[in-house]
């Protein structure tokens, strides 16, 4: 198992469903400009998935977020 945490501000709910969709860049707000395509935990997810592995996050807004991936030994 791998576990990946940050203190940032945490995933809004409303974008938790979409966070491993393609092209999705989460909220944007006034202040803080987005950069990338999207792309980055949908390819991560296709390469975990590909090694039968699960990939998932927990996130709290204004407390950071946890990623977690989970891969097989054998």
């Amino acid at each position: 198992m791998i576990e990946i945490k940050d203190n940032g501000k945490g995933i809004p709910e409303k974008d938790k469903e979409k966070m491993f969709t393609p092209f999705y860049r989460g909220e944007k707000s006034g202040v803080q400009k987005y950069e990338g395509t999207g792309l980055g935990l949908s390819i991560s997810k296709g390469i975990v998935e590909a090694h039968n592995g699960k990939i998932w996050f927990e996130s709290k807004q204004g407390k950071g977020t946890k990623f977690f991936i989970l891969l097989p030994i054998k």
